[in-house]
Formats: structure tokens, C-alpha cells, sequence
């Protein structure tokens, strides 16, 4: 895999823990929210910490998109997966909130989990692809039964 490649993985991680946190954070600062009423949805959205956490977010969709064109969804996956990590640690860190045992558990599975999956390859081997000239001939015997 080349460094272009492990940028945009890192991208997804790091602007998904980044969108996440700072949307969590103004909706905290915003307080309730209704479907009902459009004007505090609106208000919402224009919240700083919202605004910026749904830029971080759409950045995050930018970079898993391009992923999802060079790597199988099985290998992009746990990339979003290690954000959960990531957040929690947040969490610990820099909000001191405690950890219980169950939960770093759960943390030590996940990074487990992708690196396992980051082991492995990025593309799974095709089996037989047909060319374009075989499927109009299966197409045509279907078409024709």
C-alpha cells in the first residue's frame, strides 16, 4: 500500500473521531432538539462546534468514498472502527471519565480487530471475471430461454 493510501485511512479515523466529538460538543452546548421545530434545527446547524464537527464529518465521507474505490468495504470498515477507539480514549484523556475494565476490554478487541483486518490484503482476489463480450453472450441465452 503506498503512503497516499494510509493518509486517506488515517483521514477517515482521525476526521470521524473529530466530527463526532465536536458535533457531540455543541449539541451538548445547544441542548434539546425537536423534529417538530425547524428553527432550532436550523439554530443548531449554526453552532460553531455543530458546523464545524458536520465539515470534519463531510471530510470524513470525502476520504471514506475515495477508500471505498481502491479497497474492499471488508477492509475499510474497521478503519472507522479504530475511531471508536480513538473517542473513548478522547473521553479518558481529556474529560477524565473513567473506563471500566468491560470497556477497555472492548477497546483492546478492537484494535485487535483491525489489525487483523489491516494484516491482510486490501483487495480480495477475484475469482473469474467474465469480459464484457461473455456477459452479453449470458445476457442473450437469457433473453432467448
Amino acid at each position: 500500500m503506498t503512503f497516499r493510501k494510509y493518509l486517506v485511512l488515517a483521514g477517515i479515523t482521525v476526521f470521524s473521531t473529530a466530527g463526532d466529538s465536536l458535533l457531540a460538543r455543541g449539541m451538548k452546548d445547544f441542548g434539546g432538539l425537536s423534529l417538530h421545530n425547524l428553527s432550532g434545527l436550523l439554530l443548531a446547524i449554526l453552532n460553531p462546534w455543530v458546523a464545524t464537527g458536520i465539515l470534519f464529518l463531510l471530510t470524513f465521507f470525502a476520504c471514506y468514498m475515495s477508500a471505498l474505490s481502491w479497497a474492499d468495504l471488508t477492509y475499510v470498515l474497521p478503519a472507522t472502527s479504530l475511531a471508536y477507539v480513538l473517542v473513548a480514549l478522547i473521553g479518558h484523556f481529556r474529560l477524565h471519565e473513567e473506563i471500566s475494565p468491560t470497556r477497555w476490554l472492548g477497546i483492546a478487541l478492537i484494535a485487535a480487530g483491525v489489525g487483523f483486518v489491516a494484516a491482510g490484503p486490501s483487495v480480495t482476489p477475484a475469482h473469474r471475471r467474465r469480459n464484457s463480450a461473455d456477459a452479453r453472450d449470458a445476457i442473450s441465452l437469457e433473453v432467448k430461454s
